[in-house]
């Protein structure tokens, strides 16, 4: 049976749903054939940040806001290019990338406020960008008065980034949000999707210098089930915004468990670092098969069976149902004895070919 993989992903026409996300790994040109010639739908490059921006804006001598000058006097005194990139390189990448590779480039940027640094998507674009993602990192929280305003912060950012561009917006979200169905469904006005959800670092402290620290970590195979419910929801309250999920999903069945709640694409990382981009065809193939196997000739038809959500009795009944449950310790113990530590993107820096450390996330 001829099985059609093909999806769209805000715009995107992809051959397949399963996107690579934004990591250092992508930054790597040598790698985009492999993960093309492996089934991927779409390649997200690692995020340009904020700070890059405007030291590319003073050097072309654009004008500065006020909270600019200080995000600019910060850049200089903390190094932001430890990505191997600046705004310039970045721009190249992206345009060699985006003509080399088979499938579609999608950029990204990381920042915290509005500013005339947000043109710099338009600059994206005409590098050849085929859509930008926009991952939100939340400044100090005594600079919002509580969830609505930075609600409104978001929107409005994502109005500035899309005032600048004609092609497709993903909003990168984390978790952690007051009402994310509603901020969704404020996003339509200038996202054509959201990544959901984002990682932000763990912190920890450091009992014998009693200092801060950031701690990374590739995610686990299956984790994604964390997120299901959530990606569900929004689908629900908000079908008309294209999601992708991301953030633990290393198998088949995790590709298929997101796309049957809501998600239109699978973004992975942590598998492609731990077994190399040939875990993009696992997964592909995986899809496959289980669509031949329940008779589905499309992503259309695999998303008509997508379950209804809980009504709100029956989620009740089940939630006291499961809290009830009496649990053997066994069933809520973790492997943690492969965990490995990682980048601020949360990946290793281990050879992606080496399968001796295999565990997808």
């Amino acid at each position: 049976m001829s099985i059609d993989l093909t999806t769209d992903y805000g715009g995107l026409k992809l051959n397949s749903p399963v996107v690579v996300g934004a990591c250092p790994l992508t930054a790597e040109e040598q790698s985009h054939g492999a993960i093309a010639a492996a089934g991927a739908g779409a390649i997200v490059l690692p995020s340009l940040f904020q700070e890059q921006v405007l030291l590319w804006n003073e050097r072309v001598g654009h004008p500065f806001t006020e909270h600019d000058q200080k995000l600019l006097a910060r850049s200089k005194r903390v190094p932001s290019d430890a990505s191997g990139h600046n705004a310039e390189t970045y721009l190249a990448l992206v345009n060699r990338a985006s003509v080399q590779s088979s499938i579609p480039i999608i950029a990204s940027l990381n920042g915290e406020s509005g500013g005339n640094w947000l043109d710099f998507a338009g600059e994206l674009q005409e590098a050849g960008a085929a859509a930008i993602e926009f991952n939100v990192h939340h400044p100090p929280p005594n600079e919002y008065a509580g969830p609505r305003e930075l609600e409104d912060a978001i929107v409005n950012l994502v109005a500035e980034i899309d005032a600048a561009i004609t092609i497709p917006l993903f909003v990168k979200l984390d978790r952690y949000y007051t009402s994310p169905s509603h901020l969704a469904h404020r996003l339509l006005s200038g996202a054509q999707g959201l990544v959901l959800f984002g990682r932000a670092p763990d912190v920890d402290i450091c009992l014998d210098s009693f200092q801060l620290k950031t701690c990374w970590g590739l995610t686990q195979a299956g984790s994604i089930v964390q997120s299901l419910g959530k990606i569900m929801r929004i689908h629900s309250y908000c079908p008309a915004m294209p999601l992708a999920a991301c953030g633990g999903i290393g198998t088949p069945s995790d590709v298929i468990r997101v796309l049957l709640a809501g998600a239109d694409v699978a973004m992975v990382t942590s598998a492609v670092y731990r077994e190399g981009p040939n875990v993009i065809r696992t997964l592909v193939d995986g899809l496959r098969m289980f669509m031949d196997k329940h008779h589905l000739k499309s992503i259309l038809e695999l998303e008509m069976k997508r379950p209804i959500e809980f009504d709100s009795e029956e989620q009740r009944q089940n939630y006291i149902k499961t809290l009830s449950k009496r649990l053997e310790a066994g069933e809520v113990l973790h492997d943690t004895a492969n965990a490995v530590q990682g980048d601020r993107w949360g990946h290793s820096n281990m050879n992606p070919g080496n399968s001796d450390q295999s565990s997808s996330a």
